[in-house]
């Protein structure tokens, strides 16, 4: 299992990208006519959906870790979504992170906190508190036919994060206890 480390100031999300397969495993939502879970007109063109879901494994793959799982705490989420509206990024959008487009404009950013009242959209209530749900609306024909086709179904972040192996920060923290042990001994 490894974990986004917040405190990485190179750390930020580059894109939003529209997907076939979000890695978070939820589709977003498409509002338009034509689709039984929201009554909105087709000229809004608006796709909303979760941007990073708190707490939730990723299974991920690569060359220098193997297989492992990575994991965004709300905290980290928000300093990400935070570094990203400082940024002005809101513009920032992909496609199956490859092929920046233009006119998609992030119209709504928010995060789940049911103490305030912030609650998910209806088919993500399971979601947890600190998760990112973002809305976009789509001005270009292009990638709106392919979000009514179904050929986008969610957002998936790409940036560059720092991560840092539990094993290895468990490891870590045991060094320093028994070094903190043998300083108490002196």
């Amino acid at each position: 299992m490894a974990t986004v480390i917040e405190e990485d100031t190179d750390s930020g999300i580059s894109f939003i990208s529209l997907v076939d397969k979000p890695a978070i495993k939820k589709d977003f939502l498409a509002f338009s006519e034509k689709q039984n879970y929201a009554i909105q007109s087709e000229e809004k063109r608006i796709i909303t959906g979760a941007a990073m879901i708190a707490d939730l494994p990723i299974y991920r793959k690569d060359d220098e870790r193997g297989e492992y799982y990575i994991v965004f705490s709300a905290e980290t989420i928000w300093s990400l979504a935070k570094k990203f509206s400082r940024e002005q990024r809101y513009s920032a959008v992909n496609t199956n992170h490859t092929d920046e487009v233009e006119s998609l404009n992030m119209i709504e950013s928010y995060f789940v906190n049911r103490e305030r009242g912030i609650n998910p959209p209806k088919g993500f209530e399971e979601v947890p508190d600190g998760s990112w749900f973002v809305s976009y609306l789509v001005d270009n024909d292009e990638v709106w036919a392919k979000v009514k086709a179904g050929e986008f179904k969610g957002f998936s972040i790409e940036g560059f994060f720092g991560v840092e192996n539990q094993s290895l920060r468990a490891a870590k923290d045991l060094l320093a206890e028994i070094e903190n042990f043998r300083t108490s001994l002196n």
